[in-house]
């Protein structure tokens, strides 16, 4: 088993000064905390692999193709493999939890 804590992940997070920390890598998977501060700009382009984001606190715009809705606490938004994808109109910090299938990179 592996655990782990938010507030341990975003302090390890902010002390190697990245904008996203992948804790978990497994052969059919891998997850990492991905943040980005009111305001900022989101450098993402689109991934090999499929992603699952889960929105731990914050608030934005997410736009996944052609479609964009606002997302918050609690909110999952499912982003296919290869497609373009971005967060924007960030009004408070965001802390999302991103699973990629395959692992990413």
């Amino acid at each position: 088993m592996k655990a782990f804590r938010l507030d341990e992940l975003e302090a390890e997070r902010a002390a190697n000064d990245g904008a996203y920390l992948q804790f978990v890598r497994e052969r059919n998977m891998s997850v990492g905390l991905y943040a980005l501060d009111a305001g900022a700009l989101d450098p993402q382009q689109p991934h090999g692999q499929d992603e699952v984001y889960f929105v731990v606190s914050g608030r934005a715009s997410i736009t996944v193709g052609s479609e964009t809705t606002q997302v918050a606490r609690g909110s999952v938004v499912y982003v296919p493999a290869g497609t373009a994808h971005k967060f924007h109109h960030i009004t408070e910090d965001l802390r999302v939890m991103v699973v990629f299938s395959p692992p990413e990179g």
